[in-house]
């Protein structure tokens, strides 16, 4: 069974109790990680996870909050004696100046570091993103304010669908990642340009006929006790609040 954990949880602000939003997909044969932020090896360890079964990196655009960890996650790796590759993945947008803030780095003068390789997607709908002995995962444009990417991820042991939403405002292509999703883990930064609020994610969930919301990407430090009930106004299945460290399986 497919089993998504939240290293992060906030927006672009965090705060002492939410890190920015990540996530980490655990399956039989490895951990999938989508961006990276703060010190993503203590968060992963933190979750019970070993850095060294993390296979590949997906990221769904350049905004820092969503990238800013990735120098961090190489180095750390490196440093406590990795040798497995590490795959990235994202839009060419995204993996070319991850792969140039590296370059800046000069990390090609780390000795011994492990294999990194980055793997440009096409900006397309239904995108094949990668695929391994776990899931299959495909991505969708998202309305965001640069090129951004949702995921629709397939634990192929069950069928059973995650759609992630990214930012992004309500756009067609978010219906489509979550249609009859069992899963949808959606942004609740609050409504306006590039953002979705609870109540939208709410409307979008039920449209989508996806049977499970999680909010995420969310203001920690503002009050967010209105934010479930706003979106299960307009949702009739369950809904939850994403915090640090929460496990969900679907």
């Amino acid at each position: 069974m497919g089993k998504v954990i939240v290293l992060g949880s906030a927006y672009v602000i965090p705060d002492e109790n939410h890190a920015n939003t990540h996530l980490a997909l655990a399956g039989q044969h490895g951990v999938v990680m989508i961006d990276a932020s703060q010190t993503p090896v203590l968060r992963l360890r933190k979750a019970g996870l070993d850095f060294n079964h993390v296979h590949d990196l997906v990221l769904t655009h350049f905004h820092p909050d969503h990238v800013y960890g990735v120098p961090m996650l190489i180095m750390e790796m490196w440093l406590r004696g990795r040798k497995n590759p590490l795959r990235i993945h994202g839009l060419q947008h995204c993996v070319s100046r991850n792969e140039n803030l590296m370059i800046a780095y000069e990390w090609d003068q780390w000795p011994g570091l492990f294999p990194v390789t980055f793997h440009a997607v096409d900006h397309e709908p239904e995108m094949l993103v990668l695929e391994n002995e776990d899931y299959r995962i495909t991505a969708v444009p998202v309305k965001h304010f640069l090129p951004t990417i949702g995921l629709r991820i397939v634990d192929k042991a069950t069928g059973r669908v995650l759609a992630y939403s990214c930012d992004t405002e309500p756009f067609p292509g978010v219906l489509q990642l979550a249609a009859r999703a069992d899963l949808l883990i959606h942004e609740a930064t609050g409504k306006g340009p590039g953002h979705t609020s609870a109540s939208q994610a709410g409307e979008i969930a039920a449209e989508a006929k996806a049977k499970r919301l999680v909010l995420i990407h969310y203001p920690g430090e503002a009050d967010t006790s209105q934010l479930v009930p706003e979106a299960a106004a307009a949702f009739g299945g369950p809904v939850t609040l994403a915090e640090d460290f929460m496990v969900f399986e679907w």
